[in-house]
């Protein structure tokens, strides 16, 4: 393969369904979806692509297989009910977070069968995807990223390649797992300060002056300020990437005490049935008379 046409997305929710959008707008590429929710596709739909009713169906003839599922379990399972049906010599792309072993896995399970096999980890999050500007981390056979040049510029902006596709997988959940952490410190920072009197446009013009600023500072922290937990970025998976982090770090012998506590706060979240609002929910572990607006809970 070398100029990839015929796409097929499996998968099309906050972030799948905006990379599927992309592809779907530009005329290079002739894209079909899958996903089980149908408001889901047909988001898809109006963007351009057609809509398949099952995996199977979806990956008919493509040159170019990409999927963007929750967890690894259902990365694997796809895979394994779609590739007695992939066209000869069609790549597959995972864009999903998923563990290195399970790459690793996907990479010589589906490279035995003739499909290359890379990873495209999605750095930020669903406004970005939908916009295109997705910064994006890869990994995977060098020529096999060369002949997916042209799907990289349609659904990103900026394509860092990290290696294997280990070294991929394993780049995108250590991202996530800073990300995480500093947003539970974050939390527990904001709560002091409120608690001390400083009121929140101060309390965010000061910190944006000092090297305590983050991403989720910037994105993350007014959220906070007006309760607002709305699922850009559910706590279930942001819990599963940082597990996973947790767990690779654990095989390895490495030790990651402050990211197994902010691990805890996520984790805490869940347990209190916050699962499904956005992981800036941890503020409500710290403090749970804080007020909800989200329609998720």
């Amino acid at each position: 393969m070398t100029k990839p046409n015929k796409i097929a997305v499996i998968g099309v929710g906050k972030m799948g369904g905006g990379v599927a959008r992309n592809l779907a707008a530009d005329p290079r590429f002739d894209v079909t979806v899958f996903d089980l929710s149908a408001e889901a596709v047909q988001a898809c739909v109006a963007a351009g692509a057609r809509a398949a009713d099952s995996t199977t169906a979806a990956v008919q003839g493509a040159d170019l297989v990409i999927t963007s599922l929750p967890m690894p379990r259902h990365v694997l399972d796809v895979y394994a009910e779609i590739t007695p049906h992939l066209a000869a010599g069609a790549t597959c792309m995972d864009v999903s977070t998923i563990d290195p072993a399970t790459a690793e896995t996907l990479e010589s399970a589906l490279g035995d069968a003739g499909h290359p096999f890379v990873t495209c980890l999605l750095g930020k999050g669903p406004s970005q995807a939908e916009s295109g500007s997705l910064p994006l981390f890869v990994g995977g056979d060098s020529a096999a990223l060369d002949d997916l040049a042209a799907v990289f510029d349609c659904i990103g902006d900026g394509t860092h390649r990290v290696g294997s596709v280990a070294a991929a997988t394993t780049f995108k959940l250590v991202s996530n797992m800073i990300g995480m952490t500093n947003l539970a410190v974050l939390a527990e920072g904001y709560l002091l300060c409120k608690r001390a009197g400083v009121v929140d446009d101060i309390f965010a013009t000061a910190l944006a002056d000092t090297g305590a600023w983050s991403y989720q500072a910037d994105v993350r922290l007014p959220w906070m300020m007006h309760g607002d937990y709305e699922p850009r970025f559910p706590v279930t998976l942001g819990l599963k990437d940082v597990r996973l982090a947790v767990d690779i770090a654990g095989q390895w012998g490495l030790g990651v005490p402050v990211a197994a506590a902010g691990m805890s706060q996520l984790a805490a979240a869940q347990a209190h049935g916050w699962g499904q609002l956005d992981v800036d929910a941890v503020l409500k572990v710290l403090d749970p008379r804080s007020e909800v607006t989200s329609h998720a809970e």
